[in-house]
């Protein structure tokens, strides 16, 4: 018998650092939460883990997998914390990081800025080389004036280099011999090479995407060290996995090397959950909300599948604005993410009015009530007075809060320079942030052809509970899903997601003169690369392999992805294979054009590893079990209806029991979140303990 049977969720947020520690053989599921250390993430990882093992002595030694995800990648671009890193490119592409497009994302707006790039013009260096679009060679690169490139970045202190050349995705020789010289030259440097962090058409994406890879890669590599040593010392013996943006895992090894995949790392896992619940409750439309310390994610996730897109930004210079970011091509999760959190700052702004967000206070020094030296007020601070928190009972009653400090930074920086009075400054402050999440949401949703009327919204994380009641009357949805241990909920994502990897490679050639051998040819390769990485993971498991390609008409900008059936490519016409294009094309334009060439662009293969799949655990009722026994009492909260503090019934979560149901306002605590819901829900539980809010209009 197996005597590693634990599982342990890790997931680092801006405010707070959760934990879920699942038992294999019971299904049993502990949790924990603890603040973030942003100077040191591995100190809140350690600590955590120390609480834990108080409930559960010596888990640590019977630790199957360890399963993280980091914002530590994302925070570093946004706060400009990476390695110093050279760019290596061919002669006559210097500039194309700031070149990019060539689109204004706001054309009327003059001073509109554009974010900088992360390599500054001094420390990118060309070589005269050049590589045919088919890949032969025009111009032959000169070893020695790679190496001269090489030592003048050198020379420069460079901590990590970037090489990206012209149609290195279609022949990568030149890329090469550079990879050869620097491993001559300064083995030490770290380094990332286009044709193997993005074998890709599209110069602009392939290097910026190259360059950030670079950029990150040395902070990555060390903190990721540092972990998994820190791990070692208290004893953790098993296998250390990291959260992919595509919404896979990956080994630590594979995450050092391509750091640019975790960007979206912490975020990616709620959304995971919420697929896994969507398919499990058969729920058609499902708006999973994640609502934390600093930010909140949402994703529209259709018939139990959550989206992944090609393309993102970072670090945008107007958060909302499309284009006004640095652009990654890698393979994410299709979430929406706002600066609105517990921890967002409510403020009068410039022009005299009520601002919340999207600066947030973080973890140090945090909200007022925190009492850690936090003098703006925030969200959860409003949340606290409006009657909605337990200042004695925040995270299972761990952490004190201060209402009376709260109430005077309210009063003292809202509600006096507004002219308003306290309880419509606090009430101002929750409604605003619902009111700006609703408007992002309402957005995401309309894009990918959904019904706010008609979607469940699924509420994850510490502040999601508190706040999925106002968002859900904002967008009018019907019904509201509560899973056990939502403000977990991202830490409990990991254990839904399977070990995947994504790969691809561009080789642009029409359907009508390419020799379907060579598209095996490069199937197979992807494969074979993919194993590597996965091989390491589970030498035994099966790897299963997904194909896919990305087609267009020719002369057209952009193209779309067409899942091919597994099998020899050989195997097919070339008929079967313009019937499967014409039939997306048609679903998604209404109509297809038969007599116009189509072509191939980039040839894409997901491999994963079986899933462990996670059992939910059945509630019990006990014998004689009541309603009135989960009851904690009751204490006056703010009713949006009423306009006035009403009392609302507070409910202990862990005494609830299946089939138990009960008419709103009410309140109802777990240790990691607490869900509100007005007088015009009623909240029922079902056997695995999640509760499902059915929202009606009010008469």
């Amino acid at each position: 018998m197996n005597d590693k049977y634990y599982r342990l969720g890790c997931d680092i947020g801006g405010t707070f650092t959760d934990f879920v520690l699942l038992n294999d053989q019971t299904g049993e599921i502990m949790t924990g939460k603890c603040l973030t250390t942003p100077q040191d993430p591995s100190d809140a990882v350690e600590e955590g883990i120390r609480v834990l093992e108080k409930a559960t002595p010596d888990f640590i030694g019977r630790l199957d997998e360890l399963i993280h995800g980091t914002t530590l990648v994302i925070n570093s671009i946004i706060e400009r914390k990476g390695a110093r890193t050279g760019l290596i490119t061919t002669k006559g592409f210097r500039d194309v990081l700031e070149i990019g497009r060539e689109i204004r994302y706001a054309p009327y707006d003059i001073f509109a800025e554009f974010p900088k790039p992360l390599v500054p013009r001094k420390y990118r260096v060309e070589v005269d080389e050049r590589i045919r679009s088919d890949g032969s060679v025009l111009t032959a690169l000169d070893r020695e004036e790679a190496r001269r490139a090489v030592k003048v970045l050198l020379n420069m202190g460079v901590e990590s280099i970037a090489v990206c050349l012209i149609n290195s995705f279609e022949n990568p020789a030149h890329e090469k011999i550079i990879e050869e010289v620097i491993a001559q030259e300064a083995p030490q440097v770290s380094t990332s090479f286009s044709y193997h962090v993005l074998p890709q058409i599209k110069e602009y994406e392939r290097t910026s995407t190259t360059v950030t890879n670079a950029y990150v890669k040395p902070l990555t590599g060390r903190y990721l060290s540092k972990l998994a040593g820190r791990l070692q010392s208290i004893g953790f013996k098993g296998k250390l996995f990291i959260m992919l943006s595509s919404g896979g895992v990956t080994s630590v090894e594979t995450a050092a090397e391509f750091p640019v995949r975790i960007i979206e790392s912490g975020p990616t896992a709620a959304v995971i959950a919420g697929q896994y619940y969507g398919k499990h409750f058969h729920i058609p439309e499902m708006f999973c909300f994640d609502m934390g310390g600093t930010t909140a994610k949402s994703c529209l996730i259709q018939k139990g599948v959550a989206g992944v897109v090609p393309t993102f930004e970072v670090g945008r210079v107007q958060r909302f604005m499309k284009g006004s970011g640095l652009t990654i091509q890698v393979p994410v999760v299709d979430l929406m993410e706002i600066g609105a959190g517990g921890g967002s700052i409510a403020k009068v702004s410039k022009l005299g009015t009520l601002q919340v967000g999207p600066e947030s206070s973080g973890a140090e020094p945090g909200p007022i009530c925190y009492g850690r030296g936090g003098a703006d007020p925030c969200v959860t601070d409003a949340d606290l007075l409006l009657g909605y928190l337990d200042e004695n009972y925040f995270l299972g009653g761990t952490m004190k809060l201060d209402k009376e400090g709260a109430r005077r930074g309210v009063e003292e920086k809202v509600a006096k320079p507004l002219g308003v009075s306290f309880i419509q400054a606090v009430w101002g402050i929750h409604d605003l942030i619902n009111e700006t999440m609703a408007a992002a949401a309402k957005t995401h949703i309309a894009e990918k052809g959904g019904n706010p009327k008609i979607v469940t919204i699924a509420a994850f994380g510490g502040a999601g509970p508190v706040h999925a009641y106002g968002l859900a009357k904002k967008l009018g949805a019907p019904r509201m899903l509560v899973p056990p241990n939502a403000g977990v909920g991202s830490a409990m994502g990991f254990f839904t997601a399977p070990r995947a990897f994504d790969l691809l490679r561009s080789h642009k050639v029409s359907l009508g003169n390419v020799a379907f051998a060579e598209i095996e040819d490069i199937f197979k390769g992807l494969e074979a690369d993919a194993a590597k990485i996965l091989k390491k993971e589970a030498a035994d498991d099966t790897i299963q392999y997904a194909r896919s390609v990305d087609m267009r008409f020719i002369g057209q900008g952009s193209e779309m992805n067409i899942p091919v059936p597994a099998g020899d490519f050989t195997k097919f016409r070339k008929e079967e294979v313009r019937q499967l294009f014409d039939d997306a094309y048609e679903k998604l334009y209404g109509r297809t054009y038969p007599d116009s060439e189509v072509e191939f662009i980039n040839f894409k293969v997901r491999a994963s590893l079986p899933e462990r799949l996670l059992q939910l655990p059945k509630l019990r009722k006990k014998k004689g079990q009541t309603i009135k026994a989960a009851i904690k009492g009751q204490r006056p909260a703010y009713s949006p209806v009423a306009k006035d503090f009403v009392p609302y019934t507070v409910y202990d979560r862990y005494k609830l029991f299946p089939e138990a149901s009960f008419q709103g306002p009410a309140i109802i605590e777990e240790k990691e979140s607490t869900l509100i819901v007005g007088e015009d829900a009623k909240v029922k539980v079902d056997n695995y303990g999640f509760l499902w809010i059915d929202l009606k209009e009010v008469e």
